[in-house]
């Protein structure tokens, strides 16, 4: 039964590595976030990427859909868009004299909501439902979502005219969040090489790369990283790195239990990912701070005076020991 575990893992591990490579034959950088996007999928979590626009998020995101052969669908975030634009709308048909369902972009695979802080509170919500119970009701009727199901939003946290920032309940359905800056020197002296050759372009290398993998194959590799074992210590290392966050001094609201499921699954598919079947207290300390700096509300007196959430999650991690 190791055996088979072990083989499944591995199996894993190849498929991220393929991905990996084939993803850099078009994006420069950002394989942090190709990681984190590749550990929500199979771990059946949302990723919330917080960036400048201009730093590929967007052809990252196709690229690895199509890799993964899944339907993909993408919202431009707006102020005026309503909720039925995303979840959809039920018309009546006078020929057949009873209601049909246009579906919205919401019934897809991979969801993309570009500028999400764009849309009001309201709009906001509807995806509440789509990302916590994979299904959508419209005018009472309750249709469930395609399986699998991933939602990848964006915002800009550097524009704050036209903007709503998001509910706390919308933020704690994102199992992590990234943060994406500008290139550094070398990499943006590449994207100047590769546009110079013409290799910046994914739909030239769309109709060439073939997926490397299906829904039912990310299915079971989801099924393959639930058998990752995981001791006790390390449970209570991630479950004191949570508590941590509620009794900090500078947090006005901590991390909530989401936060801690998010961290036991993430780690499972990180140690997936680097070919162990049992995780380790590294895979909870890298994943600590996209899992969490999105769920901290800070103090005013914090705010005021600088203080960073990813200031405060390195202190924790600092701080915390596994016992």
């Amino acid at each position: 039964m190791i055996d088979d575990l072990t083989t499944r893992i591995n199996a894993i591990a190849d498929a991220y590595e393929e991905i990996r490579a084939t993803t850099q034959q078009v994006i420069v950088g950002n394989q942090p976030l190709i990681e984190e996007i590749f550990i929500c999928m199979i771990s059946g979590g949302h990723l919330l990427i917080e960036g400048v626009p201009g730093t590929a998020k967007t052809t990252v995101c196709k690229i690895v859909a199509h890799l993964i052969d899944y339907d993909f669908r993408r919202v431009q975030g707006a102020v005026d868009l309503q909720p039925a634009d995303i979840i959809g709308i039920r018309i009546y048909d006078r020929e057949k004299s009873t209601f049909t369902l246009q579906r919205g972009p919401i019934f897809t695979n991979f969801l993309m909501v570009d500028e999400m802080n764009r849309l009001t509170p309201k709009t906001q919500s509807a995806l509440l439902e789509a990302m916590s119970e994979r299904q959508a009701t419209i005018d009472g009727i309750t249709y469930p979502l395609p399986d699998p199901y991933f939602a990848i939003a964006t915002q800009n946290p550097h524009e704050i005219e036209g903007t709503f920032s998001l509910i706390e309940a919308q933020r704690d359905r994102f199992m992590f969040s990234s943060v994406l800056d500008h290139l550094n020197s070398e990499n943006e002296l590449e994207i100047l090489r590769r546009e110079h050759a013409g290799e910046l372009d994914w739909k030239v290398y769309r109709d060439r790369v073939d997926p490397i993998l299906d829904p039912t194959g990310v299915e079971a590799m989801a099924a393959a990283i639930r058998e990752v074992r995981v001791d006790e210590t390390v449970l209570g290392y991630m479950r004191d790195l949570v508590l941590a966050t509620r009794n900090h001094g500078d947090v006005r609201l901590g991390a909530s239990s989401r936060a801690s499921i998010a961290l036991l699954r993430g780690s499972a598919a990180r140690a997936a990912l680097n070919r162990r079947t049992y995780v380790i207290p590294d895979d909870v300390r890298a994943l600590a701070p996209s899992t969490l700096r999105h769920r901290l509300l800070l103090t005013r007196e914090a705010a005021i005076t600088g203080v960073t959430a990813e200031a405060i999650i390195a202190d924790i991690v600092e701080s915390v020991g596994v016992s």
